[in-house]
């Protein structure tokens, strides 16, 4: 029955060669995935059916059709794509191929796998989940970074395809669609973060190609598994009221109908559908009640032509009072993803608000189904100049894509370069700069030209002096202050300093260290990374195992990566934080947790199940500290570091009360001792305190003291892991007259 729906849904221009070739790929595809079950029970085609019909339903190509339907079929069924290829096209065989996700996992110690199940979701994704008696086995904990880095390969190689062919994400955008309908399907532990990546990733990329009608059924499925209490708040709030304001939106549509008519315009117009993620951004963002917003009570008109949209407007406001600062005209300034649209607000005649939209039906057809919108109009002979423009213009947002081969950073530069909104700065000349939302002057010098980027010393902006992790607005003119010669500073990619946030940005600096001798980059990276490790106390590391982390043979390839920029030092520490302890023994990973308080589940103790836990004052431990634990008279276990002088002392006296322990479940805040040594000025304590303050890191001790002008900081801090330490520490040295910050040895 979904199949004789999806044939009745094909657009009218498909002739009978192509509905032919649908009902091929339909029985392909039906055999193929046989006797396979979606999460909800229902036969696996269904989602492929499903699938085929959203992107049906946007009037696109039929080979795109077809590929929709056999999008899963390379990755989960025994079919190739030389299988693809002969049944149907190379084409086809293409297309299916940039949605099929990666086939084998990154490396992973697969002896190590007992007992090891293969599940299917309704995400589509295989998860991997062993059995054990209780809680998560070792070889569970050894997946997850493999799974979360398996996942952002699969990113990066879908988007990379993106960037050479739309079509491709139109049936990825339409996969995802139909499986965040289905996600109540799917364990409750996963939805929340399949929504979360939906959030991030898939809502954004149709907002970047302007198909808005993915986009706002993306977001509200989303925001429902990301924040269930506020999405059912504002549900219950629009229901409670959706019969009146039915009736309200139907008055106000039959009182703009007589008033168009009045001034002799024909306008169809319409209430304008509620978008509950849309709502809550619009109470965050303006710090608004419910009630307040002003998206709850809105219409479209849509017109004949551009002047006739002005003229629309001009006799709105006539009749009804525009709310200040709330009129944007985005036909003659469209939006970064071609959106074109006249929005104001009015006070209605009840004097509340009511938000009013007017286009023409070419710019809702836009609007409404972005660049599919070029397949549309196709047959008429229009809109093919439009399209490029938006492929360019796509295709320029990613034009750094191929130097990243870093799966995670590929993805933060999506989110970064292309997700993100934009700001639109001025150079002297007058000539606008199409910037990422967040760019720095440094990101502005390396958008208009490499090497004023690489020379780059300081900036102007609007005429004054600024520095160089300045966040820049629209409307800016920036001026680039440069040296006659030089190359950028290394600083520059750290990212804990923020005076780069854009990967095109990161990508040109590196590019600059990489001609750089290689002794020199070597030296480089070993100084900076063996001075962090010093400065974090963590100097024991096994640089060679650590570089094999990162596919390099030694300590000495990893150097080099860092000196000319391709592994960023926080990438390190990031690193040594998620380690297993299958491969650095009493080294956890560490992630961000939910618990707000240290509790005997901090660690465990191999071995003993329930023995009290405390944490010793003398060494503070913390999360990727080497660990041991001491059992005491009547008080449990106390958690040391292994270097600990009392642990070493007890070593020789009561070896037979050292226990090996290894953290548990990751704490929220853990408390480290660290020192500050600065020349003292005024205003000093103020600037450590706010960058403290802006981090959200609470403070349990303080003490300082002056000897000879120097300034002498001693700080007991509750910090989540080395990795915010690391950056907490970095950004107290680059503070005026500090000389050092580094975290204190324990005793």
């Amino acid at each position: 029955m979904k199949f004789e729906s999806l044939m009745k849904n094909l657009p009218a221009e498909y002739g009978g060669i192509d509905r032919e070739m649908i009902t091929r790929a339909y029985e392909f595809a039906k055999k193929a995935h046989e006797g396979q079950k979606r999460a909800s029970g229902q036969p696996y085609i269904t989602h492929c059916v499903a699938v085929a019909n959203i992107l049906a339903e946007l009037n696109v190509p039929p080979v795109i059709v077809v590929a929709g339907l056999l999008h899963d079929t390379v990755e989960d069924t025994p079919v190739t794509l030389e299988d693809v290829a002969n049944e149907f096209s190379e084409d086809v065989a293409k297309l299916v191929d940039g949605v099929t996700k990666l086939s084998n996992l990154p490396q992973v110690a697969r002896d190590n796998l007992h007992q090891i199940e293969t599940r299917k979701y309704g995400d589509g994704h295989d998860i991997f989940n062993s059995v054990p008696e209780n809680g998560e086995s070792h070889a569970d904990k050894g997946l997850r970074s493999s799974q979360a880095d398996l996942k952002k390969e699969t990113l990066r190689k879908t988007l990379m395809a993106m960037g050479d062919d739309v079509r491709i994400v139109l049936i990825k955008l339409a996969d995802r669609l139909h499986n965040m309908r289905t996600l109540s399907y799917v364990p409750e532990h996963k939805q929340k973060r399949i929504a979360q990546e939906t959030l991030d990733i898939f809502a954004p990329l149709a907002n970047r190609l302007g198909i808005w009608r993915i986009k706002w059924e993306l977001e509200d499925l989303s925001f429902r598994y990301v924040q269930p209490k506020e999405f059912k708040k504002i549900a219950e709030k629009l229901s409670e009221q959706q019969i009146s304001r039915e009736e309200e939106i139907n008055n106000i549509v039959t009182r703009l109908q007589t008033v168009m008519r009045q001034s002799q315009i024909d306008a169809e117009i319409t209430g304008r559908p509620k978008h509950i993620h849309s709502i809550y951004q619009k109470m965050i963002e303006k710090d608004e009640p419910f009630e307040m917003v002003r998206d709850l009570r809105a219409v479209r008109l849509i017109v004949k032509d551009i002047p006739t949209c002005y003229m629309a407007l001009g006799v709105i406001h006539t009749h009804w009072r525009p709310i200040p600062h709330e009129f944007d005209d985005y036909i003659a300034a469209p939006k970064d993803n071609f959106y074109r649209s006249l929005h104001t607000a009015v006070f209605y005649d009840d004097s509340k608000p009511l938000e009013v939209q007017i286009r023409t039906l070419e710019m809702h057809q836009d609007a409404e189904y972005g660049i599919a919108a070029h397949w549309r109009y196709k047959e008429k002979g229009r809109r093919d100049e439009l399209y490029e423009q938006r492929i360019n213009y796509f295709r320029k947002l990613m034009d750094w894509r191929r130097d990243v081969e870093d799966a995670e950073e590929f993805v933060s530069g999506m989110k970064s370069d292309v997700f993100e909104d934009r700001v639109y700065a001025f150079t002297p000349q007058g000539d606008i700069i199409d910037l990422p939302s967040g760019s720095t002057p440094i990101d502005c010098a390396y958008h208009v030209h490499t090497e004023i980027g690489n020379r780059c010393r300081g900036a102007k902006i609007n005429g004054k002096l600024v520095s160089l992790d300045h966040i820049l607005k629209t409307g800016d003119m920036v001026e680039i202050l440069t040296a006659k010669q030089g190359g950028p500073s290394r600083d520059w990619l750290n990212a804990n300093l923020g005076l780069v946030n854009t990967q095109r940005s990161r990508s040109k600096i590196r590019q600059w260290f990489k001609r750089q001798d290689r002794e020199i980059n070597i030296a480089t990276g070993k100084n900076e990374l063996e001075k962090e490790l010093a400065r974090l106390n963590m100097g024991d590391v096994d640089l060679d195992s650590l570089a094999k982390h990162f596919d390099l043979r030694a300590a000495e390839n990893l150097y080099a990566a860092v000196g000319c920029g391709d592994i960023s030092i926080k990438r390190i520490i990031n690193k040594l934080s998620d380690l297993e302890e299958e491969t650095r023994p009493l080294l956890p990973e560490i992630k961000t947790g939910t618990s707000t308080q240290q509790d005997k589940n901090a660690v465990s103790v191999l071995g003993l199940k329930g023995l009290l836990t405390s944490f010793a004052k003398c060494c503070n431990p913390l999360p990727g500290d080497e660990i041991v634990g001491y059992i005491t008279r009547g008080r449990g276990a106390t958690i040391h570091r292994r270097d600990c002088p009392n642990i070493l002392r007890m070593m020789d006296k009561d070896r037979e009360r050292i226990v090996k322990v290894t953290w548990g479940e990751p704490q929220k805040t853990f408390p480290v001792s660290m020192e500050i040594k600065a020349y003292d000025r005024q205003g000093l304590m103020w600037d450590v305190y706010n960058i403290l303050y802006t981090e959200g890191i609470n403070i349990l001790a303080n003490n300082q003291k002056i000897a000879h002008n120097i300034a002498t900081i001693n700080m007991t801090l509750e910090v989540r892991d080395i990795a915010q330490l690391s950056m907490i520490l970095t950004r107290i040295e680059n503070l005026p007259n500090v000389l050092d910050a580094h975290r204190l040895k324990p005793g």
